[in-house]
């Protein structure tokens, strides 16, 4: 059953072209991602096909299936300011969903027999489950208070209000832009398993590539005004986009050596001007334009050349800051060695980026101190954006914080080469700020940070509002980067491609260091755990009599997959403590780095008594 065609779209503004003549058909069952370069038009098209937006051209036609129920998720939700949370997951047209909310109603008034009536109608319709169903999806998404107000919130907040009410509703197809935007690692993590497993027929526009590879299974690509399909993952998608553009490259060679050749012709003006010489010249014009249209392959090569970095560079000594109750950190101490890439990961409102503030002294610790080396020069590229007039010009902004960056051997790569590299051709340069996407204004702040020629380059959520192509490019200029790294994002793919080391903010002040990236850490410390007293009192534990004629429980599967974990984690625990107690035979090592491996030691030793714990409890049974 097709739910959505649309054929012949077009948008422009101004001269400038979005897209053109574009053609689609997405059928139920479909879970499609659109990927594209910032300023490509791609919330321009998610508005046209959610309908609240008009495309152009007479030819222009959009069909939605009848009878469907469908859902646009915007990237700056539009709610009543005077409703409540709980009356927002609450406003739809489902049958269930209303008795619900009639019940809710009835409750805060004193009339017994409405919420007797609004009670049997909630039996009738066996709408208890949909009621739990609110609830656990707005605490999943970090959304508590039921009766705060829609003005009180903020924007992060709203988009998540927004994304559990299109959970909650269920509708046949919906449209997502940005979905995991203001969503920590953990909410990520949850929603991507939903969408995995949910019936709904999905559009959408995101950046996370491990979302995209769980997630759909087709990618659109918008690309030069034109839609290419691709059916499979995201790595099938990159693979037949490589092959695509492989092709592509074989074509253009071919139509720049057809127009050498027809520019010699050209050029000895033949006197004969019949039939044929007239239609080769007319056709001239036409593979000039193909021989001159530059095939862009997104990949950069730089030899970058920092200013120098000395041998002291970022230590924090028993670090702890408070506001109120609210512990940020408590006695950290760390020292950053040349090269480090560290990712800083944890839950939305632990304080990450407070954090980070105080790494580079913007904000005062409450106790300890941190020491910046003197060659330190940090590039800060922070969530609140670019702060400049929106009627400067792309280049004036860039020039402003520097003209160049020096490469090896003398050489320099001026600012404008720079913004090349980065996405932004010449007449692009030329365009004023208030005329780029939010993509684009993400793009360009992240060049000012870039062209001042930092040696310690800090990065919060960089990777918000970039487009795939935007973030290939800045990994491949990251991983060429020869200073240091600290990175706060919940980009899981970002994360494991350039960090080789973790801080994890778990609350309440503690800071796990974790040597590894993002997804080792998962494995090794977010696997399923069971307290020994939920081991002896399982619930809904099957039994079966042994030898004796005694009933002896029999092992759930989860059971089963803890047991075969805590064996796992056992040996790794094991080798790891190995490796630790050789190390301590190296007379070579300072006083920090013994205290170092005697903390983890520690931390070791307790892992694996509490994993030795649940492999004993649980062997019992198998």
């Amino acid at each position: 059953m097709q739910y959505l065609v649309f054929e012949h779209i077009s948008k422009a503004f101004g001269e400038k072209v979005l897209f053109e003549d574009l053609n689609l058909t997405i059928s139920k069952g479909q879970k499609i991602a659109l990927v594209a370069k910032n300023g490509s038009g791609k919330t321009t098209l998610l508005k046209i096909l959610a309908q609240e937006d008009a495309p152009e051209g007479e030819k222009a036609h959009i069909e939605i299936a009848k009878n469907i129920q469908c859902a646009y998720l915007k990237q700056e939700p539009d709610f009543q300011e005077d409703w409540s949370v709980l009356d927002v997951a609450l406003d739809s047209d489902n049958a269930k969903i209303k008795a619900v909310k009639n019940y809710e109603q009835a409750l805060l008034t004193e009339d017994n027999e409405l919420v007797q009536e609004r009670l049997e109608a909630m039996d009738q319709l066996n709408a208890w489950d949909i009621e739990s169903k609110v609830k656990e999806t707005l605490y999943k998404l970090k959304i508590t208070k039921l009766d705060q107000k829609i003005k009180e919130l903020s924007g992060g907040q709203k988009k998540r209000l927004a994304l559990a009410k299109i959970i909650i509703d269920e509708p046949d197809f919906v449209i997502l832009d940005e979905p995991t935007n203001h969503l920590d690692l953990d909410m990520i993590e949850w929603l991507e398993q939903y969408l995995e497993t949910t019936k709904m027929t999905i559009f959408m526009v995101t950046h996370d590539r491990y979302f995209l590879e769980r997630v759909c299974n087709e990618i659109v690509e918008l690309d030069n005004n034109q839609l290419y399909y691709y059916r499979g993952t995201y790595s099938d998608f990159l693979e037949k986009k490589a092959l695509r553009m492989d092709n592509e490259q074989v074509v253009h060679d071919k139509t720049v050596k057809l127009y050498k050749k027809e520019l010699n012709w050209i050029r000895r003006q033949p006197k004969a001007r019949g039939t044929k010489a007239k239609s080769r010249v007319d056709k001239f014009d036409t593979i000039k334009s193909e021989a001159l249209t530059n095939i862009d392959d997104a990949t950069m090569e730089l030899n970058i050349e920092p200013a120098r970095l000395g041998s002291k560079i970022l230590e924090a000594h028993a670090i702890t800051k408070a506001y109120d109750e609210l512990k940020i950190v408590e006695s950290f101490s760390y020292k950053f060695k040349k090269g480090e890439r560290v990712g800083i990961a944890g839950p939305n409102g632990v304080g990450k980026t407070t954090f980070v503030k105080l790494l580079t002294k913007e904000i005062r610790v409450d106790g300890g101190k941190v020491v910046i080396g003197d060659t330190v020069v940090f590039g800060h590229y922070a969530q609140t954006g670019l702060d400049t007039s929106q009627d400067r010009r792309v280049i004036d902004v860039v020039r402003q914080y520097g003209d160049y960056i020096p490469l090896a051997k003398g050489r320099k790569l001026s600012a404008e080469a720079l913004l090349e590299r980065f996405l932004f051709p010449r007449p692009q340069q030329q365009v004023y700020i208030s005329q780029l996407s939010g993509g684009e204004k993400r793009r360009l702040h992240l060049l000012t940070v870039l062209i001042a020629n930092p040696n310690f380059l800090i990065l919060d959520e960089p990777t918000n509002d970039l487009d795939i192509v935007s973030l290939n490019i800045l990994e491949d200029y990251l991983l060429q980067f020869p200073g240091c790294i600290l990175i706060v994002s919940h980009d899981r793919y970002f994360m494991d491609k350039i960090v080789d080391h973790m801080f994890v903010l778990e609350g309440q002040g503690k800071i796990k260091d974790f040597p590894g990236n993002y997804t080792q850490y998962r494995e090794q410390y977010d696997l399923p755990k069971v307290s020994t007293k939920k081991v002896k009192e399982p619930v809904k534990a099957e039994t079966v009599p042994n030898e004796q004629g005694q009933e002896k429980r029999k092992l759930s599967y989860k059971e089963k997959m803890q047991f075969q974990n805590a064996e796992k984690l056992i040996s790794q625990l094991e080798k790891r403590k190995k490796e630790i107690m050789e190390a301590f035979n190296d007379t070579s090592l300072s006083g920090d780095q013994i205290e170092a491996l005697s903390i983890e030691l520690g931390d070791v030793g307790n892992q694996l008594e509490e994993q030795e714990m649940i492999w004993l409890e649980l062997s019992e049974f198998m």
